[in-house]
């Protein structure tokens, strides 16, 4: 049942902006870590950013001081603004997500079906 939809990937011009949105829904106890990656065609996934429960952030080189992660507890929903964006930043972005179902379970890792960005003039 647990679930994760991404939203707000498009087409955007370079120096453009764009914010990402990402709901879970299911039976969820906690989740420990949200974040986003991202893939372009012919290359490795990678990180863009990430947040803990705790409030801490991560972010790739390559996006740092352009990008923003934030996090809504109370809705288990993250966010990523995207500002100044570059056609190297097409990709599509992946939610992913840390959780667990039950009080002192295992921690599981999943992920959305991704939203596609583009940066092209």
């Amino acid at each position: 049942q647990v679930q994760l939809v991404e939203s707000g990937g498009g087409l955007v011009q370079p120096g453009g902006s764009l914010r990402l949105s990402c709901a879970a829904s299911g039976n969820i106890c906690s989740i420990l870590v949200m974040g986003w990656y991202r893939q372009a065609p012919g290359k490795e996934r990678e990180l863009v950013a990430t947040v803990t429960s705790g409030g801490s952030t991560d972010y790739a080189d390559s996006v740092k001081g352009r990008c923003t992660i934030s996090r809504d507890n109370a809705k288990n929903t993250v966010y990523l603004q995207m500002n100044s964006l570059k056609p190297e930043d097409t990709a599509v972005y992946y939610c992913h997500a840390k959780l667990r179902l039950t009080y002192g379970g295992a921690w599981y890792n999943y992920w959305g079906r991704g939203t596609q960005v583009t940066v092209s003039s």
